[in-house]
């Protein structure tokens, strides 16, 4: 960890991002002369509306009433008891409408989608909650909706594809490559190129130019803000330990922001290592990765032996991706958050476990961060405390699950 003094000088809000959007060494805007105008104004119109009272005021008013915040935080005492070691609290965005933190982003950029008169919303997809997020806020504010999604994903998270298609968003599969969440964004920006004046491109992490990771992070930062309050009241003092799951970053970083200048608290994001740690079989970008370009910015990139992303795998296709946030990029070269991994078989060990013990089904992806935890806890004294973003819920996996652990865990006829 830097001495208190750097570490406060190298997380000044004011630098993250810079004017032209960079942490540190990373992000900034890398795109075809055609999008540089659209993504200029998207920038413009964001800097605008951020701290327009009525904007803040009509996505807080949805936040309350629409989505159900503040999500609660959850003792897992029954989790906790078993383990035998530190105490592990749950942030529970798996009870938000829609069942993630994607809706939180998904309204700020639809809200503001609309403002700039656009007509159509369209973004990627991975595990389908983005998607699925997406597609609510755009029934709601009475918009059109184009999700583009790997085919793989499509068949392992057929539910979520059915949800997308009710809510009137039409699901348009990749075909190229691997099939999965890059893939989904390489279409994504091909069809935005040929429309980018009707269309409004919502990303669905803390990824792509700026402004998205600055503008994503500051819709999820209610996770954070929320989370701070509530613990300290439940518990009189900040939780010592922060777990989140790492793909592109959006829900973790809503945890991690409002925390990162409390250097009493230590914070940990939870990477998928797959099935083993040889390329191609995992997703763990930060702990593997390289500098590199992907998606018109500039992060830690799993890259092949030509410098091109690098295939990868994972059991939660919401953090199959070869890159991260820029943020996360810095915070991990600032060593302000401590990057490691879970592999799929403990992913799924601690889905089981969390659904048995505590009556609660995680997405896979934060299944990644409830292994993380309970690993952490086991060896830790019992007055410490865990608080783990629960990101999402597993809704989604259920089909994935029985079809390929059914038998390992009873739950198969």
């Amino acid at each position: 960890m830097e001495s208190k003094v750097n570490l406060k000088e190298q997380l000044r809000v004011e630098n993250m991002p810079t004017k032209e959007g960079y942490f540190g060494e990373y992000g900034g805007k890398f795109l075809p002369a055609a999008l540089e105008s659209v993504i200029g104004e998207i920038a413009e119109a964001y800097d605008r509306i951020k701290d327009d009272p009525s904007f803040k005021e009509e996505l807080m008013y949805l936040h309350q009433h629409y989505t159900g915040r503040p999500s609660p935080v959850f003792h897992a005492k029954n989790l906790s008891d078993e383990l035998g070691g530190a105490q592990i609290y749950l942030k529970r965005e798996d009870l938000n409408h829609t069942g993630a933190h994607k809706i939180n982003h998904c309204l700020g950029e639809a809200l503001l989608a609309k403002r700039m008169g656009k007509t159509k919303l369209i973004a990627e997809t991975g595990a389908g909650q983005h998607g699925v997020a997406l597609a609510t806020a755009a029934a709601l504010l009475g918009l059109e909706c184009d999700i583009y999604m790997g085919e793989v994903d499509i068949k392992k998270e057929y539910p979520n594809v059915v949800r997308m298609r009710i809510l009137g968003a039409k699901v348009i599969p990749a075909t190229h490559g691997l099939k999965t969440l890059k893939e989904a964004v390489d279409a994504a920006f091909e069809a935005y190129l040929k429309d980018p004046v009707t269309q409004f491109y919502a990303i669905g992490s803390v990824v792509g130019p700026h402004p998205f990771p600055m503008m994503v992070r500051d819709f999820q930062s209610i996770i954070g803000i929320e989370a701070k309050a509530q613990f300290r009241e439940m518990t009189g003092k900040l939780p010592d330990n922060l777990v989140a799951c790492v793909g592109g970053g959006s829900n973790s970083i809503g945890l991690f922001s409002a925390f990162l200048h409390d250097e009493s608290v230590n914070i940990f994001g939870v990477e998928p290592a797959g099935t083993s740690f040889k390329t191609g079989d995992h997703a763990a970008t930060l702990s593997f990765g390289k500098p590199g370009m992907i998606h018109g910015f500039k992060c830690y990139l799993l890259q092949d032996e030509e410098g091109q992303p690098a295939p990868v795998n994972t059991i939660a296709s919401g953090l199959d991706y070869p890159g991260v946030g820029p943020q996360h990029s810095y915070l991990k070269d600032i060593n302000r958050v401590n990057y490691d991994t879970i592999n799929d078989q403990e992913a799924i060990d601690a889905f089981i476990k969390l659904a048995r013990l505590e009556g609660i089904i995680p997405a896979l992806e934060s299944a990644h961060a409830v292994a993380y935890a309970m690993k952490m806890a086991a060896g830790m004294p019992k007055d410490q405390t865990i608080l783990v973003n629960l990101s999402g819920r597993g809704d989604k996996d259920i089909d994935y699950v029985v079809e390929r652990f059914g038998k390992e865990f009873n739950i198969s006829e």
